[in-house]
């Protein structure tokens, strides 16, 4: 069973439950009930019953702390780490942006390659 939703032209489409099935080597449709008239929420749930999960109403979930993780806690470590999450004097403002990686890749060849000219220079 699964349910399908059929458009209509100039109407909402129609919501239906259905049933597939093999007839002389065809598979078939059956349509068990319309679901049209249910709300949204309640045939979204079922949607999700019949693939065999729980449904659970939104009501009735609550989140309490949401914890960073994976790259968001590396980033927001380093902020804290280095300083950026406290105020700054004189009003100044620091912005913290996702940069894109082809810029991050240029930006990390471009100091690297800075870092090992520096380290040629060195006397010794």
């Amino acid at each position: 069973m699964y349910i399908e939703a059929v458009p209509n032209r100039g109407s909402p489409p129609a919501i239906l439950l259905r049933q597939s099935l093999r007839d002389n080597g065809r598979v078939r449709k059956r349509t068990l009930a319309n679901l049209s008239d249910w709300p949204t929420n309640l045939v979204e749930g079922f949607r999700t019953l019949l693939k065999g999960g729980v449904a659970v109403a939104a009501e009735a979930i609550r989140i309490r702390r949401a914890l960073p993780h994976g790259h968001a806690a590396a980033v927001l470590g380093t902020i804290r780490a280095i300083g950026l999450d406290r105020p700054r004097p004189h009003g100044r403002v620091i912005f913290i942006a996702p940069v894109p990686s082809r810029l991050r890749r240029r930006l990390t060849n471009r100091w690297l390659r800075s870092m090992s000219h520096q380290h040629e220079r060195l006397p010794g």
